[in-house]
């Protein structure tokens, strides 16, 4: 009898990593069998690719800008040499063509457990005032810019700072409308319109990896605050938080939103009030999600079992007082295995 067979997404593992390798740690740690690891990546340059005790098959991918039918192809050749189980898609950007081959994924035999496509619209910044009037979730006041002729009409709205931020990606603090128009400017050009403006809340942020059944109810949740930064203002280091009130906040927020699959919450408790404030929603997992397998709620594995259909019983809030401190080291890889991957499009080792 074969193994369960799992393929991953987002081996990129740099100062800015993606969430696959940790995905990757969670399912072998969670698993009570062993099971075979796929994974699947966009540059022979990814370090996961050629980390030890990670994937036994490696195979490069599409960008999912080639579209829906390419990608599908390519799985299926995948799934022709090494029949896959189960797909965890880990980027952001990768989702919606996932979510376009689901059902020919399915026939096929392969299973996911993803947020549907109408989630993925809410989770974009220029509908997060939907949140609040449509379901009721706390959400900091926001309007959405599509041309620099709406700045200066900001002080009738807002009290500045402000934080001008890009549909999917980047975020600034902006003191005045003219730092505003630095940033619509610096965002437009890199990412396109809309530019978000979102009234600035000062408190204290939390960062929360979840997962949700799909029916609103919360398969499990791990809060925590970041303690250690990169320049790019990623979590180097965080420590797992235990408050009734942020776990009251997430519970409901899943639950309005009847959220399938992983995601990642940014979280504000604003200074003087305590009110929670939701800032983003991450429709995947984080990279530091294997803070969660350390504080005893293996969200990942978790995943893995509800795509297969199985039943996974609600987790109690995560313990408190449990530390990620992430590290860089150099990873060492033979030239052989980068002709591999760069001319076959494929590796294939054997774990010890």
């Amino acid at each position: 009898m074969r193994p369960l067979t799992i393929a991953v997404t987002g081996l990129n593992a740099t100062d800015n990593p993606a969430p696959g390798v940790p995905v990757i740690r969670s399912i072998r740690a969670g698993s009570p069998e062993p099971c075979r690891i796929i994974g699947l990546a966009y540059d022979p340059l990814d370090p996961g690719n050629y980390m030890e005790g990670i994937a036994d098959d490696i195979y490069l991918m599409p960008y999912p800008s080639q579209g829906a039918q390419v990608l599908l192809e390519r799985i299926a050749h995948i799934h022709g040499q090494t029949p896959i189980d189960v797909i965890l898609p880990t980027l952001d950007s990768e989702l919606p063509t996932y979510l376009k081959i689901q059902g020919d994924l399915r026939d096929l035999g392969v299973r996911m457990f993803v947020p549907h496509e109408s989630q993925l619209r809410l989770r974009s910044k220029a509908k997060f005032n939907e949140l609040k009037d449509n379901l009721g979730i706390e959400v900091p006041k926001s309007i959405t810019l599509t041309e620099s002729s709406q700045i200066p009409k900001l002080d009738d709205d807002f009290r500045f700072p402000v934080m001008v931020k890009g549909q999917f990606y980047d975020a600034y603090i902006a003191y005045s409308p003219m730092e505003v128009e630095g940033h619509f400017q610096r965002i437009r050009s890199k990412w396109g319109l809309p530019v978000i403006v979102q009234q600035f809340i000062t408190g204290e942020e939390y960062d929360v990896v979840a997962v949700g059944d799909g029916r609103g109810g919360l398969v499990g949740a791990v809060p925590m605050r970041k303690m250690q930064l990169t320049d790019k203002g990623k979590a180097w280091g965080g420590i797992t938080i235990n408050d009734p009130g942020l776990n009251r906040f997430i519970e409901d927020a899943m639950s309005k939103l009847a959220w399938q699959g992983p995601c990642e919450l940014e979280i504000m408790r604003e200074q003087t009030t305590g009110k929670h404030y939701m800032l983003e929603i991450n429709p995947r997992f984080p990279a530091w999600v294997f803070l969660s397998v350390g504080a005893g709620r293996n969200l990942p594995w978790a995943t893995v079992e509800l795509a297969l259909g199985r039943d996974v019983a609600p987790m109690e809030p995560a313990a408190p007082g449990v530390l990620f401190l992430r590290h860089s080291f150099d990873q060492i890889c033979t030239l052989a295995d980068y002709e591999a991957l760069t001319t076959a499009g494929e590796l294939h080792r054997t774990n010890k």
